[in-house]
């Protein structure tokens, strides 16, 4: 047999093609373990709280009979009452606070100049402060015959009254606590805005508002959405503006979640609340998510 006969097999299988697997970037194996803990810390929590929600009710084990009773003892009850005010109270501090911080982040922008510095920092100092404690410290501003009312009797001789344990006075609460994440979002939008297209804007004879409207506004939405959805997400899960500064005025749907695990000692009815007001979440924040092109504000665009 020649050479030339057997070092055919040999090319062939030298030509084969080799499966090659892609190669990782430095950059994935770098956040690789970051990436599994905050899956850990998330949807562990998320997966152990569904399948509580198909227990039977008063049980503490996942052992037990998979069931929807949970399900339908809220939605026959009266739960929804706590749903609406919730998503009421997210939505109403979520407009009002999207008035309040955009004429602010445009003075940031455009009008402050280095100033904004010093406006920034005195914004994120009380971020420094415990939540519970700056409530407090509203709790003691607003109590009857506390600072205001007290002040204003002294000064002006009129009992103004307290608006503590009232709707007003969670709303106010919620709107003080949650501003930052409302204004910074806005500032960040703002600053996208090119001041070229502004001024070419105003050469070619545009008022102010449409300016705002047709320039500013649009791509600055961006920005002043992911604030919204900050706020409204955290204002979902906001307990203790309603609990020390509304009293008894209203339950919110977390109030019932907390009760559910400690005096009600039913995880099963707790955890399909907290199911629920993940899937009202999802439902609103999803369709903003998939309107608007976060990649360019993120500057991936």
């Amino acid at each position: 047999m020649s050479a030339s006969v057997l070092r055919e097999p040999l090319a062939a299988t030298r030509r084969r093609p080799q499966l090659r697997l892609p190669a990782l970037s430095p950059g994935l194996l770098a956040g690789a373990p970051l990436a599994l803990l905050l899956l850990a810390g998330f949807l562990g929590p998320l997966v152990f709280v569904t399948l509580y929600s198909f227990m039977p009710p008063g049980t503490f084990s996942l052992l037990g009979r998979p069931t929807l009773a949970n399900y339908t003892t809220i939605v026959s009850g009266t739960y929804y009452i706590s749903f609406l005010w919730t998503v009421g109270l997210a939505l109403a501090t979520t407009t009002i606070l999207a008035v309040l911080c955009y004429p602010l982040a445009w003075a940031m922008v455009r009008a402050f100049g280095n100033r904004a510095n010093l406006l920034t920092l005195l914004i994120i100092t009380p971020l420094f402060v415990a939540e519970n404690v700056r409530l407090f410290g509203w709790v003691l501003f607003l109590v009857p015959n506390g600072v205001l009312s007290g002040s204003a009797q002294a000064v002006l001789g009129i009992d103004p009254g307290s608006i503590l344990y009232t709707r007003a006075a969670i709303v106010l609460g919620l709107v003080y606590v949650y501003l930052p994440f409302m204004l910074f979002p806005t500032v960040l939008g703002l600053s996208l805005v090119p001041d070229q297209v502004r001024e070419a804007a105003f050469d070619l004879g545009a008022s102010r508002f449409q300016v705002l409207r047709e320039i500013e506004l649009p791509l600055a939405l961006p920005g002043i959405a992911i604030g919204a959805l900050l706020v409204f997400i955290f204002c979902l899960g906001a307990m203790n503006e309603s609990r020390l500064l509304g009293g008894q005025a209203i339950t919110t749907i977390v109030q019932d979640i907390q009760k559910a695990f400690t005096f009600g000692q039913d995880w099963p009815r707790g955890s399909a609340l907290s199911v629920l007001v993940v899937l009202i979440a999802m439902g609103l924040v999803w369709p903003v998510l998939q309107r608007f092109d976060f990649d360019r504000l993120f500057g991936r665009g």
